[in-house]
């Protein structure tokens, strides 16, 4: 390994308050100037503001902290230089598909025919927005193997429910009783989650000694009250799932559904589809696989997607197009209803819409096998490393990420993941995904993507 580790890196720490507690509430960065016009306005309809916006002019002075320019940016810089994101060095951590976003996204995104329109505008006056969305949809209908996409979901686990009650309503639709949903060990914490707050029992499934879901105990689980199963594939350990086929057609033999968590679709994008494995309803990650950024539970975009006759249970609206013009189609007489106020978050469906046109489905293809690549390469590098083992048949190669165990390191030295994730960060790198999943004792769950060059993927196993 050649790449020399950054030696001497230290990571700003400021004292810095909240800008509230900033600046004098008696000063001002910004006085906007009375106009000529503000005048003229005032002299033609002889009322002044207060009785120009009556009951809507404000009693008080909002509290906005008295700021000069340049303790803005001071303040904002400073922040920044005790942040540390992907545009500062990589985030490995697992299942989180942290890969760079194209900057060209956000110089769209920003763009003031994009910023600044409003929800309550006529849809005649967004036809261009309307026109960028739904050919996302398309786009994104054609890589997973659907038939429509409801881009409303906000993020993951919004997907996950809104999947989830849509499996509901479909079985009270057909007068079943189904209120079992199997959910493997190796899930994510989401999906068990999102099946109980719609109303399911969670039947959990052990994973085998290969890493796949276990068939044997997928047998016994199956009955005439499985609605379903939540399942991942790649899985959480990064390992596929070979014999899903057969999954679905034991599912589909007993009347249940599939759903997919699109959280691992890095690794398999535009080379297998979900659709065509067999399963029904599927949610993805935009702010994950598609080059919008994550944040916070702000600016995700969870989109849902499902095919044949369950595309009636999708929420509403959908985007439709009639003669040439786009518009929201509300028509819901089996859907779910809304999962979020109005149209779902733009920002990160306009950067998706970037991402996917400027690679197009070769250079989406490319991406995922690079990630592939990425995490192998990463693997035979840590073959040769003490104190770590990968769990559950280590000859099998693994896709978009991988789960280390720190176990033999704990027993031969008493250092846990815990330990070791610390020290990644002294060193100036972020720490992967620790102690998840489950089922792997002292886990680093580590995802790469195909941003990584080969040199810091070298740095980093040269860390651990």
């Amino acid at each position: 390994m050649t790449f020399k580790l950054r030696s001497g890196w230290r990571q700003a720490r400021w004292g810095e308050p909240l800008v509230y507690e900033l600046g004098d509430p008696n000063n001002s960065g910004f006085v906007r100037p009375y106009s000529h016009e503000d005048a003229e306005l005032e002299r033609i309809l002889d009322v002044t503001p207060e009785e120009m916006l009556g009951r809507m002019f404000r009693d008080s002075i909002p509290n906005i902290p008295g700021l000069s320019e340049v303790e803005v940016v001071r303040h904002f810089t400073r922040l920044s230089q005790m942040s540390y994101g992907v545009d500062v060095g990589p985030v490995p951590l697992g299942s989180c598909t942290v890969k760079y976003n194209p900057k060209i996204g956000e110089e769209i995104a920003r763009d003031p025919r994009i910023r600044h329109l409003h929800p309550y505008q006529d849809p005649e006056t967004v036809q261009g927005l309307l026109e960028m969305l739904y050919l996302l949809e398309r786009w994104l209908a054609e890589l997973t193997g659907m038939d429509r996409c409801s881009l409303q979901t906000p993020a993951g686990a919004a997907g996950e429910l809104a999947g989830a009650l849509m499996i509901r309503k479909y079985f009270i639709d057909e007068g079943e009783n189904r209120d079992e949903m199997l959910v493997p060990d190796s899930a994510h914490g989401t999906n068990p989650a999102s099946a109980a707050m719609a109303g399911f029992k969670v039947v959990r499934i052990p994973t085998s000694e290969n890493g796949t879901v276990n068939m044997e105990a997928l047998d016994a689980a199956l009955s005439k009250r499985t609605a379903g199963i939540m399942l991942t594939n790649p899985n959480t350990l990064g390992i596929f799932e070979d014999r899903i086929l057969e999954i679905a057609d034991k599912l589909h033999s007993i009347g249940a559904l599939l759903y997919y968590d699109g959280a691992n679709l890095n690794g398999i994008m535009g080379i297998v589809r979900p659709g065509d494995m067999g399963f029904d309803i599927i949610h993805l990650n935009l702010h994950k696989t598609f080059g919008a950024p994550h944040g916070g539970g702000g600016p995700g975009a969870g989109v849902v997607c499902a095919r044949g006759e369950l595309t009636e249970y999708l929420p509403r609206p959908l985007i439709a197009k009639e003669g040439g013009r786009y518009y929201w189609d509300y028509k819901c007489e089996k859907c779910v209803g809304r999962i979020r106020m109005f149209y779902g978050n733009i920002i990160p469906l306009v950067k998706a819409f970037v991402y996917i046109a400027m690679l197009g489905g070769r250079g989406l293809r490319e991406s995922a096998i690079q990630s592939v690549i990425n995490t192998n390469y990463f693997i035979a590098l840590m073959r040769s490393i003490d104190g770590y083992e990968l769990p559950y048949d280590p000859e099998k190669p693994r896709k978009h990420e991988l789960v280390l165990s720190a176990k033999p390191l704990k027993r031969e030295t008493g250092i846990t993941a815990e330990d070791v994730a610390k020290a990644l960060l002294d060193k100036g790198l972020h720490a992967p995904t620790v102690y998840f999943p489950l089922i792997v004792d002292e886990a680093l769950m580590i995802e790469f993507t195909e941003s990584e060059p080969r040199r810091q993927i070298e740095e980093y196993a040269d860390a651990l």
